[in-house]
């Protein structure tokens, strides 16, 4: 059985520095949940460095806008590291061999919002017919499926067209409802057949980026808090540290609880049996 625990503070000691997630442990995609900022206080009072990690799909200064907008001040965390901010750099250094051997043009597959992703670079938005890649992160507007971009996948796997996709996620739990993220396109046009290449979690070359901006060097010193097994108790794994799983988040309904109520261990233990992916413990909430 996972071991359930009323907080961090039960584990705290044990570790130097968090990794967290935002979309299901800090906010749920709109405000903040109950005792964050607390949280977060008590964190730094005990002296544990901190490092936000999403997967979202635009850069770090825009995830910090919106922590600020959400009541979360900028001194309660020390770092921030987003998907999106993993593909602007590699869109801009072209040290990997994928994105070296991209064209400039390319297909914006996203909302407006995420245009920071590439808009400082030197490559040409364009339409899909004169695209030598696609960028994607995620549907244009709340609620749209996988569905709704078929042609548009289609399109681009007959022109071979290479996909980056900034953010690995499937879904987001937005206020109580699941949203469609960029992963879940991603891996329609793979299992299309399309070329795809991600940054973000599970990848374990994100973990290295935010262990360095951490500045710890011992990964047994360091824990991940995140709502999905798949990313971010996969990643953690993957990277080598320990993980908590915050149960009130993306696997809520599959617990059959609401936010902040307690699973039942049994089915918790059923679920990340199913994923293959096994927390050091579990919380309800992200509380202290």
């Amino acid at each position: 059985m996972i071991v359930q625990i009323s907080g961090l503070s039960a584990v705290a000691d044990r570790y130097d520095g968090f990794v967290l997630d935002l979309w299901g442990v800090i906010h749920d995609g709109v405000v903040a949940y109950p005792g964050v900022a607390e949280t977060l206080a008590a964190l730094k009072a005990a002296g544990k460095r901190t490092i936000m990690l999403s997967n979202a799909p635009r850069r770090a200064a825009a995830l910090i806008e919106q922590l600020t907008r959400m009541g979360i001040a900028r001194d309660l965390y020390d770092e921030v590291l987003s998907s999106g901010e993993a593909v602007y750099l590699e869109l801009q250094r072209r040290s990997d061999p994928v994105f070296a051997a991209l064209g400039d043009a390319l297909y914006h597959l996203g909302p407006e919002r995420d245009r920071n992703v590439f808009d400082t670079l030197t490559y040409r938005s364009v339409d899909l017919d004169r695209a030598d890649f696609v960028l994607n992160t995620g549907p244009v507007e709340i609620g749209e499926t996988v569905g709704d971009y078929q042609s548009v996948l289609e399109r681009a796997l007959a022109r071979r067209l290479p996909m980056v996709s900034a953010n690995p996620d499937h879904v987001v739990i937005r206020q109580g409802k699941r949203i469609t993220c960029a992963g879940a396109l991603a891996d329609r046009y793979a299992d299309m057949g399309g070329q795809v290449v991600s940054r973000g979690k599970p990848d374990p070359a994100i973990y290295a980026v935010a262990l360095a901006a951490l500045g710890i060097e011992d990964r047994s010193r360091v824990c991940a808090v995140g709502d999905a097994l798949h990313t971010d108790i996969r990643g953690a794994r993957a990277g080598g540290f320990d993980a908590v799983l915050v149960t009130g988040g993306i696997h809520a309904d599959e617990l059959g609880i609401k936010w902040g109520e307690t699973a039942d261990p049994v089915r918790l233990a059923e679920l990340a049996r199913h994923h293959g992916e096994t927390p050091v413990a579990a919380i309800s909430k992200f509380v202290w």
